[in-house]
């Protein structure tokens, strides 16, 4: 039997990288998907994608920053598959600097992208998955929500914020039903990590660098992140809420 049959999932940063895995992996284990982004054509080819397979998809654009964008998707989303049952906040962007080479702009972009968006989805999702009976809140944060590195002072920030909002939702929902856990990858080959390496002065010699400090010795990959979403959108994981899990080949053990 497929793991997410007759569950319906909502997907943020569906058109790339993690987003697309999700959602590829969601429908050929039976769930119904929606995904949500920005850019129009990169979600109309992974829903064609989708559908290609003889699954059910929605494209539908979300500016996760913006409330009125985040309400009327989610609610496109439930209004076409009848419930919501799954939110993959997967949505996000990524500055590179100390906070003293952080501008102001940059903050609060990052913010926004991975926290205030993360907030927003969430919110508008509470009561769709209430009216479901109760569902799961899959928040991509990263590893670096978890420890600092040098010169990532925003992003730390921000996806510190999403594993504390995580822990803060799941007390606040567990009574409904409402499950809201956390997936923490290190770097992950995704359009956005594999796009800020190619901006280093020495691209190839600086994710050897990275790559290097994961004692597994690799980055992850897009679907390794998608199989345990994967579990936690499932009902093999319906005793699980408030976690952060660590995905990241060993970055945090030591």
């Amino acid at each position: 039997m497929q793991r997410l049959s007759g569950k319906m999932a909502f997907i943020t940063g569906g058109g790339t990288g993690i987003g697309r895995a999700c959602a590829l992996l969601f429908a050929r284990e039976g769930a119904k998907v929606a995904v949500a982004a920005r850019r129009r054509e990169k979600l109309d080819a992974v829903a064609q994608e989708i559908i290609a397979e003889g699954h059910e998809a929605l494209a539908v654009e979300c500016d996760v920053t913006r409330k009125a964008s985040v309400e009327a998707a989610v609610g496109a989303a439930e209004e076409r598959f009848g419930r919501l049952n799954v939110i993959v906040n997967n949505a996000g962007t990524l500055h590179v600097g100390t906070a003293e080479e952080t501008s102001e702009e940059d903050w609060n972009r990052v913010i926004a992208g991975n926290l205030t968006g993360t907030f927003l989805v969430s919110r508008a999702a509470v009561p769709a998955l209430r009216r479901a009976g109760g569902g799961s809140i899959i928040n991509i944060g990263s590893y670096l929500g978890l420890v600092g590195i040098k010169q990532r002072a925003a992003y730390c920030a921000s996806k510190g914020g999403v594993t504390i909002l995580t822990k803060a939702m799941a007390l606040d929902h567990a009574a409904e039903k409402i499950r809201v856990n956390c997936i923490c990858p290190a770097l992950v080959e995704t359009e956005m990590a594999l796009g800020a390496m190619a901006r280093m002065p020495d691209p190839a010699a600086y994710r050897r660098l990275r790559e290097s400090q994961i004692p597994m010795g690799r980055a992850g990959k897009p679907e390794e992140v998608a199989q345990l979403a994967v579990f936690l959108g499932s009902d093999e994981s319906a005793w699980m809420t408030g976690n952060a899990i660590a995905l990241d080949g060993g970055s945090t053990a030591g």
